[in-house]
C-alpha cells in the first residue's frame, strides 16, 4: 500500500485568500457587465417605443430592409448612449446587487468550512 502524499494535491485543496478575492472580483465583473447590457436593453426599447410614436411620411413607404436597419441603428445608438454617457440606471443596480453577491460567496465559503 502506497501511502505517498503528493503536495501539489493538498496545496490546490485548501483555497488561498487570493483566490477568493479573484472569484469575487470576477462576479462584480460579470454583475457590472450584466447591468450595462440591461441598460442598453432598457434604453432600446425605449428608443423603440417613441419611434412608434413618429408618424411615417405618406411620400416614401419603408420597406422591411430599411426597418431592420433602422432597428439595428437604435441598438446600436443606445449602446452609444450608454458608453458616452451615463444615465445611472447601471450604477444604480450595480449598487444595490453588489452586496448581495459578496453575501451570497460569504454564505457558499461558509458552508464549505462546515
Amino acid at each position: 500500500m502506497d501511502l505517498n502524499i503528493d503536495p501539489r494535491t493538498v496545496l490546490s485543496a485548501t483555497p488561498s485568500p487570493n483566490t477568493a478575492q479573484n472569484a469575487k472580483n470576477k462576479r462584480l465583473a460579470r454583475l457590472r457587465e450584466s447591468v450595462q447590457e440591461l441598460e442598453v436593453t432598457f434604453l432600446n426599447e425605449m428608443v423603440k417605443a417613441m419611434r412608434k410614436n413618429v408618424p411615417e411620411g405618406e411620400l416614401f413607404k419603408k420597406n422591411s430592409a430599411e426597418k431592420m436597419f433602422e432597428e439595428m441603428q437604435d441598438t446600436e445608438l443606445t449602446r452609444a448612449m450608454c458608453r458616452g454617457q451615463n444615465f445611472g440606471l447601471a450604477d444604480a443596480m450595480y449598487r444595490q446587487m453588489a452586496p448581495l453577491t459578496e453575501h451570497k460567496a460569504d454564505d457558499k465559503s461558509g458552508e464549505a468550512s462546515r
